[in-house]
């Protein structure tokens, strides 16, 4: 294990009267809720035990059958259905790059190492394949049927013999004019080897014959799929009658073979791992060699050969031995669609009746209609949570950079980049920081994984701003979410901040929920400008103030924080701990998570995807409950939060509690103290647990059944309680801002009154 510092955090100087009065009705209801009874004497668990601990990769599939039930339940509109069935394909192409690619990696080394769960490499690999293909069948299930209910709306998705003559004669006309110019077919003979396949690429396999002849010659098209070449599904009249390109392309072969039997034609497609491992240090230039990473990524080894149902059974064979793979194994057979990643393209179809009703994000009501200097708000009124996407991201975190660009009293900017979004702000607003003469200094995360060519362009482009580039330090991933801003302020030199649970991007803060706090308070700005200096320098600091940062102090403070949890625990003040993350993969933590709940300790946790705890064994989890939900947005929000006797802590911030995270990143989470703030995350906790649309609960075996709602009676999910509640706070702060109004005008006349008389 790391060489972990031991940290002693200071609690929170709440009184306990006051955190009990602050806390809502639903607080009282999770915290005194009804458990299993207990044996007077719990039995001896031995924690090492493998069965106490379920498998990473097999609860991360078990939260795409989650996803998969989005998309096959009634209640959600049409659209966001075939949305759900697209995020479940996406989802499993990434799984088999990184997790399967990795899995497959071990076996090479020949590690046979077993997982905390007890299963080697090959053993999870062959368990996922189960498990995959099971969801394959109820993915092209769903398929079908919202096919049908699509075509109730006049949304077809036919194949090519359904179309009359008319339709085809004009689909083949477009076809010469826009795709055939983009396709090459490549041959496959001894005088032409077998063609290199991208990944994720779909690609046709032809057989074809001589007039006249016997023998086949097979050759390859590629399907030119993409956002700047051709879409997947074509559009077949003025409607939304649609065909898939590959199948336009199949019907019209003969354009490419002329004078030749079209004999078969058959789709496949491979997915290419995408866990490259690189070693830092034994690089000259990280950014030169994430470039040559990303160069061997296009040749990776393949993980996955998906084929077409019914695929004549020797090419199946010949393309898995050409390209590697075992038969029957690797090689996977599609439905009636091959990669439903490309039905985002009907899912964003602009048919509002069947999608979700829109969202807007409010101004968050501390910041709104306040046009002051951002940095004088929070200097006045302390410390500001903001909850994306239900508060706008633009009016808040790129407000405050913005500000900060701008502010002749603002001397410095540090800021870590995970990722952030090319059409966004963030980019320009640190360019012109840094035109107007700030010290800008961006630690820019290359190694974010499908993000690195992005990052380093990105990179370059700040750089020739003269901009301080950093790429962080040699063995971790930098994964924090950070903006320091140094001002000069009337009184001397103030330190403001934004950190968050989400990246800095534009796009995904109006898909996922996150959270982040702006402040200036003094002891989070010293903490901060500590880790800015480890992060361009080199030794960390051996402690901070408030922060808990990975690698160095995060994963033994939680640690100490959970025995805490456990020593103040009585029978008649039983304690309390409530986490919500995307995962709880680390052992460490799990292990004592169990000894909390083994000591009578109530954990709930709401996890995202992967768990490895499981809740209710005798004796042991009875204490513990976990909860995940799946919306309209990616959770992706992290909450820590602990009861300690009544002095209560709250913490957020961008770290799961999965190894890599609490090892190998550089992860920052950050005291919430401030009263109001505390109630808006005890609301979120309180909601989301008590929540019962939308939300699974989980089985001592690691399952989940999906929370059942009463027969026609109004359940909202606890998104669109959230959704409510930011609009009830908008029309508070509009109603408060206009009562304000009418007493400074009624002052107004009455002061002029008094004059006049």
């Amino acid at each position: 294990m790391d060489n972990l510092e031991d940290t002693k955090q200071a609690p929170a100087k709440t009184p306990e009267t006051a955190e009990r009065k602050q806390k809502s009705s639903a607080t009282k209801k999770t915290t005194t809720r009804k458990r299993p009874a207990r044996s007077a004497k719990p039995a001896v668990h031995d924690l090492d035990k493998p069965e106490l601990y379920l498998n990473r990769e097999l609860t991360w599939l078990s939260f795409n059958r989650r996803v998969l039930q989005m998309a096959d339940d009634p209640l959600n509109p049409l659209l966001e259905r075939v949305k759900f069935l697209a995020i479940v394909s996406s989802n499993l192409d990434e799984f088999f790059m990184k997790r399967i690619g990795g899995l497959k990696q071990q076996i090479a080394a020949g590690v046979h190492k077993r997982t905390v769960d007890g299963r080697t490499p090959g053993q999870q690999i062959t368990e996922c394949y189960s498990e995959i293909r099971d969801i394959q069948v109820k993915q092209q299930s769903i398929y079908r049927n919202l096919q049908k209910l699509l075509a109730e709306k006049d949304i077809n998705l036919v194949t090519y013999g359904d179309l009359d003559q008319a339709q085809r004669e004009k689909l083949r006309e477009d076809f010469i004019r826009n795709i055939f110019p983009l396709l090459t077919p490549l041959a496959m003979d001894p005088g032409h080897p077998f063609p290199f396949i991208s990944n994720l690429a779909l690609n046709l396999l032809v057989t074809v014959r001589h007039r006249g002849g016997t023998d086949p010659h097979f050759a390859r098209i590629k399907v030119p799929v993409g956002r700047d070449v051709a879409p997947r599904f074509i559009r077949v009249d003025d409607g939304h009658t649609f065909i898939t390109l590959d199948d336009l392309i199949g019907k019209n072969l003969d354009l490419l073979f002329p004078g030749m039997e079209i004999c078969s034609c058959e789709l496949f497609r491979v997915t290419r791992n995408a866990n490259v491992e690189i070693d830092e240090e034994e690089a000259d230039d990280l950014l030169e060699m994430i470039e040559s990473e990303l160069r061997d990524r296009h040749f990776a080894p393949i993980v996955r050969l998906q084929v077409s149902r019914g695929m004549n059974s020797t090419h199946r064979g010949m393309l898995a031995a050409e390209l590697g793979l075992d038969e029957q194994t690797e090689v996977f057979e599609a439905g009636s669609l091959m990669a439903h990643h490309d039905l985002f393209e009907i899912a964003g179809l602009d048919i509002p009746e069947l999608h979700d009703r829109p969202h807007t994000p409010i101004d968050q009501p501390r910041l709104a209609h306040d046009k002051r200097n951002i940095f004088h708000i929070i200097r006045g009124r302390g410390s500001i949570l903001l909850q994306h996407p239900y508060e706008s991201f633009n009016t808040s975190v790129e407000r405050f950079l913005r500000t900060a660009s701008e502010d002749p009293k603002v001397l410095a900017i540090k800021m870590t980049l995970y990722r952030t979004s090319a059409e966004g702000n963030i980019i320009r607003l640190l360019t012109q920081a840094a035109r107007n003469g700030k010290q800008v200094a961006v630690l820019v995360e290359l190694k974010a994984r499908f993000d690195e060519a992005a990052n380093i362009r990105k990179a370059r482009r700040l750089e020739q701003s003269g901009i301080h580039v950093t790429y962080g330090v040699v063995g971790l991933k930098t994964h924090s979410k950070v903006i320091l801003v140094v001002r000069k302020d009337y009184d001397g030199l103030r330190r403001y901040a934004h950190i968050g649970t989400g990246n800095y991007h534009a796009g995904t803060a109006r898909l996922y929920t996150d959270l982040g706090m702006l402040t200036c308070d003094e002891s989070i700005g010293q903490d901060l400008t500590e880790l800015f200096n480890y992060l361009t320098g080199y030794s960390p600091p051996p402690s901070y103030r408030k922060i808990l940062a990975a690698p160095y102090t995060l994963k033994q403070a939680l640690v100490d924080k959970i025995n805490r949890e456990i020593s103040s625990h009585t029978p008649e003040s039983p304690g309390l701990i409530q986490f919500k993350m995307n995962a709880l993969e680390d052992v460490d933590i799990t292990r004592a998570l169990y000894r909390a709940t083994q000591a009578g300790v109530h954990v709930d946790l709401i996890v995202r995807d992967t768990c490895r705890l499981r809740p209710g064994l005798a004796g042991l989890s009875e204490n513990a409950r976990v909860i995940s939900v799946v919306g309209r947005f990616l959770e992706h929000s992290r909450i820590y939060y602990f009861q300690n006797g009544g002095n209560e802590e709250y913490y957020i911030g961008s770290a799961d509690l999965m190894t890599r995270n609490l090892e190998v990143r550089v992860e920052v989470v950050t005291p919430v103290e401030d009263i109001k703030l505390r109630q808006d995350l005890r609301l979120i906790l309180d909601v989301q647990l008590s929540s019962l649309r939308n939300s699974w609960e989980m089985h001592t075996d690691g399952s989940y059944t999906q929370r059942q709602t009463v027969p026609d009676q109004d359940v909202r999910s606890a998104q669109e309680t959230f959704i409510e509640l930011s609009l009830k706070r908008k029309a508070a702060a509009a109603k408060h801002r206009q009562a304000k109004l009418r007493k400074k005008l009624l002052n107004h006349f009455q002061k002029q009154l008094k004059n006049n008389t």
